[in-house]
Parts: C-alpha cells; structure tokens; sequence
C-alpha cells in the first residue's frame, strides 16, 4: 500500500484511471509513441450561458512534476499485469509534451478546446483523467462563482463553501477557483495561505454559547480583534443588534465592530431593521453581511428587494455545485502522427487535427467565436489559445492571482447582456466551425467511414 492516502506530486502519476495504464504498456510493447494531439473540451453548456475557464494552473503544476516514483512502481509491480521492462521505462518517464490553453479565467463556450496537449501519444493519453477532474471541476466551481460575483452588483461575496464540498482538494481548488472569478476572499485557511487569498471569517454560533451572555461574548472578541465581524443570530438577531449598541454606548472607544454578520430568517427584513438601528445610533460605519443557503438567484434577489446588505457569504451551493454537479467535459484523440483523428459516434464526434479558437468583438463586446485548423489563414478575432508549456516545461512563470482575476473580470464584462442574464439566454453565444476546418473534418469522416 502507498504510504500517503492524499494525491500528492509523489503519487500523483496513479491518479489516472486502470485503462490509461494498460493502454501506456500496450503502446510501448506496439511501438506506438508518434506524435499525438488530444484536446480537451466541453459538449454541452447545460444550465450556463457561459463558463469561466479554470484548472490550468493545477495542471501545469501536475505536468512538470510528473513521475513515477519507487512507491508508486512498486505498486503497479503488485496490482497490475505490468512487466519489468515497461516499470522500468516508467522510472524514466517525463512530460515532454507542448500545451497550448486558453488562460485562466478566459470565458468559453462548448464545443471548442480549452486545453490542446500535443506530446508523444504515451505521454497524452496518461495525463487524462487528472486534466478532466482538475479543469472540469474548477471551471464548475469558477462558472458558478461568476453568476454570483454578477448578481451581487459590485457588493463583496466571500467563499464559505468548504464545509460541504465533496472533499479535501474540492474545497482548496474550489476556493481558488471562486477567487479567480471574483470572490473577496475565503474561509478556507489552507486556501489562504496555498494562494495567497485573504482570509475572512467571523465566528460561530458555539462562541456565543459557549459564554455565559451573548454581551460578554461580543466584548471580548472585539476586544481581542477589534474592527471584527460579529454573528448576531444566536438568540435573538435584532435582540442582538441591540446588544451590540448598548456595548458601544457604554465604551465608544473601545468597542470596535466592523461588521454584524445574519446568517438566518427573512434577511432583507432583518437588513433593513439593522440597520435602521445602527444609523439611529449613529453606527453607519459598520457593515452588514449576509449568510445562509445563498446562490445567485437569492443574491439577485436580495439585491433587487434592496436590501442594505454589503456583502454575502457563499458556501454549500457554489462549492458543491447544487444545480449541476458536473460539466460534460471530454478529452478526445485528434492527431497522430500528423493524420487527423475523431470520433463518429451520433453526438460524441470531435473536430480532428490542431485548432485556434478566434474571438470577434463588436467594440469591446464578444460577437462570435470561430474554431479553425491551426495552420489555416486566420479568420477574424483574436486568437484565443497561447502556448503555455514547450517540451515539458513552462513558458512563463505562474501568474499572479490579480492577473487571473482581471482577466476574468474583463471577460465576464466583455460578454453581451442576454449571456450574463441568470436565466437562459435567448439563443446561445454563436460558435463557428471555419469553413477549411468542416471541409477537412467532413472528408476524414468519409474516409474513415
């Protein structure tokens, strides 16, 4: 048994599913490692007018560590029908492979590759399953998170979703990923100091239990952080709003709140009475957040009733995607050894050989996106896919957050009004097939029919 139940840089290379190992030994006993092109993309676009692509930097990451340990060899050596010859050319194994991505928080469409992976055909096909679980799920997370970066109309909204995301990495990946699509901050304190994303957080209702009176709890925790977020619900939430006064009353200097935080009941009627108490005591200062089963269509709405809400804090339903648990990403061969490759199946076939993607803007609004054949005349639009790893390694550092985060900002900004709508839009953003790259598509179809 490995030593380590955690996907980590020393196992990582079994986080593939059985048949990417089978398939690797058979290829090496066939002599098959020519150049092979896969891409990975989306089929359909499900409830979502648009998704925010995210995932590459894990990917990146997981591609140049990638190795087989003695550990994981000798794992293998036990479970599997692998012979000496083929773990013993694994101990070697690297990635050597070019990627080219659209970049992180680039907003995309289906049916056009977000991820190409051109290395010899071994070492892209056993990269696979940990593109499809990293991409699919933190552009799921990303998408979603975007929704309700749009509904709150520029108030701040905060990650609280790890408690129920469906596990360890689901909850750190998921955290960044609402941050790129512009999430303030989050709970998750291994998200914080992974990303450098800030952390934020008040407290729990066991706090204020835990003391003999809500009053003595809120005095020294703002004691010991002052400019603090207080949890009023606990008892009573307006009962204690008041209690909150009455503490500031009695030590206006010392007793410093930043925020009180609902987290239960009609909260735009227990807004409004908050802070109809707080401005009467002269408290206008101090903000009000709101928790509580939040996604974006109750943001939008609180947003609509005109709640004087100031931010929002969003767990369960982002971070475990509620309302589409899944993307239906794939990861298709499309080239080997220079010929085209696809798939024929009735609504499961791909576009075959190496492709751009070409965005056309009207001004600064996206118009239209073109898939072409990579060595084709470019059509109108702004190529989409960079080059971001040669012959195993990078071609830049990491980017920064910020920079992540603006590029999404400005994508999200870029899209026509009916796709940042919450409902479905009306007819779906247009994705064209240039006219050379269905002319090659239609005669391999011929041909391999």
């Amino acid at each position: 048994m490995l030593t380590e139940a955690w996907v980590s840089p020393r196992n990582a290379a079994l986080f593939a599913d059985w048949y990417e190992l089978t398939m690797l030994q058979a290829y090496h006993r066939e002599g098959m490692n020519g150049p092979a092109v896969f891409d990975l993309f989306l089929r359909r676009m499900g409830a979502r007018n648009y998704l925010l692509g995210c995932g590459l930097e894990t990917v990146l990451d997981y591609l140049e560590a990638l190795r087989f340990t003695d550990e994981t060899l000798e794992c293998l050596r036990r479970l599997g029908p692998f012979d000496d010859a083929f773990l013993s050319r694994l101990e070697a194994f690297r990635f050597t492979g070019t990627v080219y991505a659209m970049p992180e928080g680039t907003v995309c469409f289906a049916e056009e590759p977000l991820i190409q992976v051109a290395a010899p055909l071994g070492e892209a096909q056993i990269v696979e399953t940990f593109l499809l679980n990293q991409c699919t799920f933190q552009t799921g997370v990303a998408s979603k998170a975007a929704r309700v970066v749009l509904a709150a109309a520029g108030r701040d909204v905060v990650d609280f979703g790890m408690r129920r995301a469906h596990g360890a990495d689901a909850a750190l990946r998921g955290a960044r990923a609402c941050c790129v699509a512009g999430f303030a901050g989050t709970s998750n304190a291994l998200a914080a100091c992974a990303f450098g994303l800030p952390p934020v957080g008040t407290m729990a209702h066991s706090y204020i239990q835990a003391h003999p009176a809500e009053a003595e709890a809120f005095s020294r925790y703002a004691a010991l952080y002052p400019g603090a977020t207080l949890l009023v619900d606990t008892y009573d939430t307006l009962g204690g709003v008041r209690t909150l006064i009455t503490l500031y009353e009695a030590d206006p200097e010392g007793f410093r709140v930043g925020a009180i935080r609902l987290d239960s009941g009609d909260l735009a009627a227990l807004a409004r009475e908050a802070r109809r108490l707080l401005d009467a005591a002269g408290l206008r200062q101090i903000r009000i957040l709101a928790s509580s089963s939040l996604d974006e269509h109750r943001v939008a709405e609180l947003v609509a009733a005109g709640a004087p809400i100031d931010g929002f804090g969003v767990g369960t339903r982002v971070g475990a995607l509620a309302d589409q648990p899944y993307l239906d990403s794939v990861y298709k061969l499309t080239e080997y050894n220079g010929e085209g490759r696809m798939k024929l199946s009735a609504a499961k076939s791909n576009l075959p050989g190496l492709k751009q993607v070409y965005r056309a803007f009207s001004g600064d609004e996206m118009q239209h996106d073109t898939v072409a054949a990579r060595d084709e005349a470019p059509p109108e639009g702004v190529p989409m896919l960079e080059r971001v790893m040669h012959e195993g390694r990078r071609t830049r550092p990491p980017e920064p957050l910020e920079e992540t985060r603006d590029r999404a900002r400005r994508n999200l900004a870029a899209l026509p009004a009916a796709l940042r709508a919450l409902e479905p839009a009306p007819a779906p953003y247009p994705v064209r097939v240039s006219p050379e790259l269905a002319r090659r598509t239609e005669a391999l179809r011929r041909r391999l029919r």
